[in-house]
Order: C-alpha cells, then structure tokens, then sequence
C-alpha cells in the first residue's frame, strides 16, 4: 500500500452561514495570493494618575507596532492588543519588555481581593481597619480617614475608580496583615497564572526598584480579570464614586464615554501615562494594554484610536463547531469504507475584515488511513492558511471507531485491489 498526504483546500471560498459556522465550497488545490497591503488606521513621579500634558498631536514613539495586517505607528512606548476570545493578538510593541507599571499594578491587586471574595475568605460588607501607613500614603487617594474601618466594597471603588493608593493600602493590611505578604502573594499569583515578566514590590505601583510588568502581561491580566471574575469586573466600569465627601471620577476616559467598560489608568514619570481598556462590540471582546505615552490627552486619543481600529479591521469567525465532520478520510482494509474527521472545538478565528476572499482552509492527513481506527484518534489536522499570515494547525479526530477487517476479508480485498491494476 503506497501511503501519501493528502491535502484538501477550499481557497477564496469561504464564506459564513446564517448560523455562523463556515460553509466551504469543493475542496481544490491551493494557489498562492499575493500578501493582503495594510487597511488603513481610522484618524483619530508618583502614580497620581495626573500630570502636566504635552502637545496632544504626540509624535510616534520609536518603531511602529507589528500587526497582521502591516506596521503601524503608535505614540505608546508599549503596546499590545488582544482578542479575548481566541487570545490573538492583533498589534504589539515591545510587548515583552520590562517597564514600569504605575497603577496599572493595582489590577493585580484587585485580582488576589476578588480571589479571596469568590472563595468566600472576604465578604464586600467586612470592614477593615485604617492604619497610619495607609492613611499617610501619597499620590492618588480616596482620602480614608485614620483610625476608621471601610468595608471591603468601598475600598475596592476606591481602588479601581479614584486609584487610591490608601485604599490599595487597607486592603492589603486586611488580607494578608502587611503590605509585604500582600505583595508575596501578588508575586506568587504572576508566576502561577503565566506573567513572565512580572514582579512586585508593593501593591500600588508607587516607583520602585525592581517593580515591572509587560504590556503582554498586562493584557493577560486583564483577560484573567473578566474570565475569573465576572461578576466584580463591573467595578471597573463605574465612571464616578463618592467617599468622604468626595467625588471622583473614573481617570479611564474611554469608561467615561462609554466606549469601553474596564479597566483601568496609570501614570509615574518613569512610566509615562498608561491605558489598560476592553470593550465588546457584537460578541467580540479586545483588551488593549498602552504604555509610556507622553500626556494624558495622548493616552486618551491614542486609545480611543486603537480601540476603534481594533473593531474595524478584525473579525472572529467560527469555521467549525465542535463535532462538525470536515472531511471523510479514506479507510485501508476496515469494517467501513470512511471515516469521518471531526473538529474537537468550536474552532473561531480571528483574522483581518476580507479574509474571505484569501483564506485557504485545508485537511492534511495520510490517505488512506490504516485499520483499525479508534474513536477520538488523531488522524490530521485542520490548516488554516492566510497571505501575509502563519499557518494556523488545529488537530482533527476519528469521530467514530473503525474496526480492521478479517484476516479472510482482508486477503479478499488486497486481491481485489491487485486484480483491479491489470
């Protein structure tokens, strides 16, 4: 038996059903595009998340951002973009490297509270205590009142919305007894959920030695947040709240017109001003992690642009549910002639608007396959091939068992298929 990979593609025939899977047209051979060219962009100290703004038409800061679709010029020092549901990510800049994260730390602590929330070890009513450490704390602050307890829920508005560093304070004490085990968990939690490039000194993002994030981890951690904690990730998106007689409002301006619904800001002078935002639009949800802008009208602008560049040139796409047969493989010397090859998830993609008239979408597998098969046996692999774009591999398996033929049934055919050469 001459055994050969086979390869069906269906190229430039895609298209997407009333149901929102994928309907492919006759499998055929692939012939190659020429890359897709850029879509164009739509125009557009201490962490006290304030400062002295610059012009607002920043100039472009460094190389521009790598993207699927082309390079891209930013004012962010760092940068990455997201798609929440599929983890693709659509720009990046720097991504990977170390800088300093301002407040955008205290999404870490908001993580390791709502942890200790959902597993019941917090309630929202507990009241905490004040202490002289937190109530002397500078920068951003809700103004806690020393000697006083603030239940945990005021002390987390006062965290995510007004950014106080007092608030960040008080939690940690409450929690952990010192700021310094706070920050041991922190530490702990990075390493544990996947950001590599992350370490904490304290738990609000005050400058310190040897305190970073990444633009990626950024994004990451904020892709934890709306998975792992649905239901406290409303917090983030409150534009205003009022503590001690005072009213602040919510320093994400792209919460405050609405056009996203998280996360939050930071600025040190080392740092320069950052933006971590998500926002879903129709089912598609993006995280945007921007860095070391040089004013807080940049910061804004710049995230706005982006937000909305992100929604204008990507798409998620579902090709295949879970248990779609793809393909019917041949079968060498079994029970049945075929056996069908199934996707074993929803397979969603998220690739550039037009990518309908390039994808290839492909089956590689050895034809025919040898008996016997067994149910969920990996037998090849999805391919999902766009100019400009890597290949995308998803594994495909038997969706049913195939048993080996007889020994009297498989001589029959193997005489068969030689009496059939002459």
């Amino acid at each position: 038996m001459n055994v050969q990979t086979r390869r069906f593609l269906m190229a430039g025939t895609a298209s997407l059903a009333a149901t929102g899977s994928l309907a492919v047209a006759a499998p055929r051979r692939h012939h190659a595009h020429g890359a897709p060219s850029p879509q164009p962009a739509p125009t557009g100290g201490a962490n006290a998340e304030d400062g002295t703004d610059a012009a607002d038409a920043a100039a472009p800061a460094g190389p521009p951002a790598a993207t699927p679709i082309g390079p891209l010029d930013t004012v962010a020092r760092w940068a990455c973009i997201l798609d929440v549901t599929t983890g693709s990510v659509l720009l990046e800049k720097a991504a990977d490297e170390r800088m300093p994260p301002s407040s955008l730390t205290k999404m870490m602590t908001a993580y390791i509270v709502f942890g200790m929330l959902k597993s019941g070890r917090l309630k929202l009513d507990q009241m905490l205590p004040v202490s002289e450490k937190a109530w002397r704390m500078q920068g951003s602050k809700m103004f806690v009142p020393l000697g006083q307890s603030i239940a945990v829920q005021d002390l987390i508005q006062g965290m995510v919305i007004q950014s106080g560093n007092d608030a960040c304070i008080v939690l940690a004490e409450g929690v952990a007894g010192s700021e310094e085990q706070f920050v041991a968990q922190m530490n702990d939690m990075a390493a544990r959920i996947g950001l590599s490039n992350s370490h904490f000194m304290n738990a609000t993002g005050w400058p310190a030695d040897n305190h970073y994030m990444s633009a990626r981890d950024v994004a990451q951690l904020a892709v934890r947040l709306i998975r792992d904690f649905p239901e406290y990730y409303h917090f983030f998106s409150e534009k205003d709240y009022r503590f001690n007689k005072i009213s602040q409002g919510n320093r994400n301006v792209l919460v405050d017109k609405g056009l996203a619904d998280g996360l939050k800001t930071g600025h040190t002078d080392a740092g320069g001003f950052g933006l971590c935002a998500s926002a879903d639009r129709g089912g598609n949800r993006v995280v945007l992690s921007l860095n070391g802008m040089p004013s807080s009208n940049a910061r804004a602008h710049e995230g706005e642009r982006l937000l909305e560049w992100s929604f204008a040139n990507f798409e998620n796409a579902t090709l295949f549910r879970k248990g779609d047969i793809v393909e019917q493989a041949s079968v060498w010397l079994g029970t049945q002639p075929t056996v069908p090859l199934v996707a074993t998830r929803d397979i969603v993609m998220t690739l550039p608007h037009g990518w309908r008239s390039r994808a290839h979408i492909g089956v590689d597998y050895q034809a025919p396959v040898a008996a016997p098969v067994a149910a969920g046996q990996v037998l090849g692999d999805l391919v999902i091939s766009n100019p400009g774009l890597a290949d995308i591999r998803m594994p495909l398996v038997a969706g049913q068992g195939v048993p080996r033929l007889g020994l009297f049934a498989r001589a029959s055919a193997v005489l068969g298929q030689k009496l059939g050469r002459h």
